[in-house]
């Protein structure tokens, strides 16, 4: 966190910014792998796809949607390299640190006296901060 705001946005800069968040996009090797336990542990399903079209490729990225139409889509693309360096973006949860460890997740880093928060890594390594309910 930057110890300088930005200034706030008036006027047509507030009303028409120039980006809106979209969907949040997820890397792995074994994206088919990794779209399930994103699925297992958000309760996310695979997107079916659109009017008509048949099934996706095994090797195109795999759209994840939240059934209760609460949260982010979330894409999970195929890449040929592993995950090497620390994520500078990563993804905030609210749940259950045990069951996601018994899910597959790792745990990076526990709460303690300078967090509130879990540190986990999905099973590719992507991190995530998982607080308690």
């Amino acid at each position: 966190m930057s110890d300088t705001a930005a200034p706030a946005a008036t006027g047509t800069e507030a009303d028409h910014p120039p980006a809106r968040f979209k969907d949040l996009c997820l890397d792995a090797r074994d994206h088919q792998h990794l779209a399930d336990w994103w699925c297992t542990a958000l309760g996310y399903r695979r997107a079916r796809p659109r009017d008509g079209a048949g099934a996706r490729p095994p090797g195109d990225p795999v759209l994840l949607v939240d059934p209760a139409g609460h949260g982010p889509d979330l894409w999970i693309n195929p890449v040929p390299e592993p995950k090497v360096v620390k994520n500078r973006m990563h993804v905030d949860v609210v749940g259950d640190r045990d069951a996601l460890l018994a899910a597959g997740a790792t745990l990076v880093r526990a709460r303690d006296d300078e967090i509130r928060w879990d540190v986990l890594a999905d099973p590719e390594g992507n991190e995530l901060c998982c607080f308690a309910p």
